[in-house]
């Protein structure tokens, strides 16, 4: 939904980084119908190799930056405490040194509303990731070199593995649908709504004035309880 939403602002040229072929070769090609002459490049690369990143950097002296990439699901991160801080921090640290160092004008790091008063390994990787970002774009107001953004926000329905993902998938086999806590309560919005907010913060990041080491939260209305969320679906499945 980044990529859609971007192409459709008519930039000059896009790069596509990502470590999966096949997520990779789906944009690619939606890419390719969407928009016909648009300049574009899909990269295979895996953030935690700091040479490939830097090269590609190099290469493709972007503009603008989005980092989307981490691992986040937090039980998942919870059982692979390693791979989920080499990702989410030291990945991090590499593509906004990359950044940096190649002049890119803004950085924009998407984190998660997880990452306040962290209480899992997967919302503490994304606050050290956001400390990091925020000390360089401190040194930016001496520096002048590249602004750094962080954009926070909850669950996005209809993402990669997101609880509406599971419940649907449950659904169609026939139940349970598994609540973890019946006062499990969750922050949600659309892949549409908060890409165009996630765009938003990269323009009001750059502008003149705004404070140093900024940090974005997104408005995400009120919270919705997983419970009520579940019976809801089981309804609309007759």
């Amino acid at each position: 939904e980044l990529v859609r939403q971007l192409s459709d602002l008519r930039p000059a040229t896009i790069s596509l980084l990502d470590n999966s072929e096949y997520n990779l070769f789906c944009i690619d090609m939606e890419m390719a119908k969407r928009h016909v002459g648009l300049e574009r490049k899909a990269l295979l690369v895996d953030i935690r190799d700091a040479a490939r990143i830097q090269e590609i950097f190099t290469l493709e002296t972007p503009d603008l930056v989005f980092h989307a990439a981490a691992l986040k699901h937090v039980p998942m991160v919870e059982a692979n405490v390693v791979e989920g801080v080499t990702t989410n921090v030291f990945g991090t640290v590499n593509v906004a040194n990359a950044a940096r160092s190649t002049s890119v004008n803004t950085f924009v790091l998407i984190s998660t509303d997880k990452a306040v008063n962290p209480t899992s390994v997967m919302g503490a990787s994304k606050r050290v990731a956001e400390r990091y970002c925020q000390a360089l774009d401190l040194e930016h107001k001496i520096k002048e070199d590249t602004s750094f953004v962080t954009v926070r926000f909850g669950n996005v329905l209809g993402s990669t593995g997101s609880v509406v993902e599971l419940f649907r998938d449950q659904l169609a086999e026939g139940g349970p649908l598994t609540v973890t806590h019946p006062d499990m309560t969750r922050y949600f919005m659309t892949i549409r709504e908060s890409v165009e907010l996630v765009l938003q913060a990269s323009s009001l990041g750059s502008e003149e004035g705004q404070l140093n080491g900024k940090i974005f939260a997104l408005e995400m209305g009120e919270p919705v309880r997983i419970m009520d969320l579940a019976r809801q679906m089981i309804r609309l499945a007759g």
